[in-house]
């Protein structure tokens, strides 16, 4: 690999504060702000507006449409 033409891998906390989740990964994202993490060391914090917490597909609040009932009305209702 050549040097210095790849960005910086280290411990970032990526923190979803719509669902009041934060966690501690490995990262090249940048950010000017810094969080003191529960072993008590500073990591660089990211905010993200959605993450595993407060997704409706992984907290189980998605709907599934059911397509097929409503095509089925519809042609009942107004087909002839």
């Amino acid at each position: 690999m050549k040097k210095d033409i790849h960005p910086d891998y280290r411990r970032v906390v990526f923190r979803d504060k719509s669902g009041n989740f934060s966690f501690l990964t490995g990262s090249t994202r940048e950010s000017t702000q810094t969080v003191v993490w529960e072993d008590g060391n500073t990591y660089p914090v990211v905010d993200v507006e959605i993450s595993s917490a407060s997704h409706p597909f992984y907290t189980g609040q998605q709907r599934v449409m059911d397509t097929q009932g409503r095509v089925e009305k519809f042609k009942k209702r107004y087909g002839k």
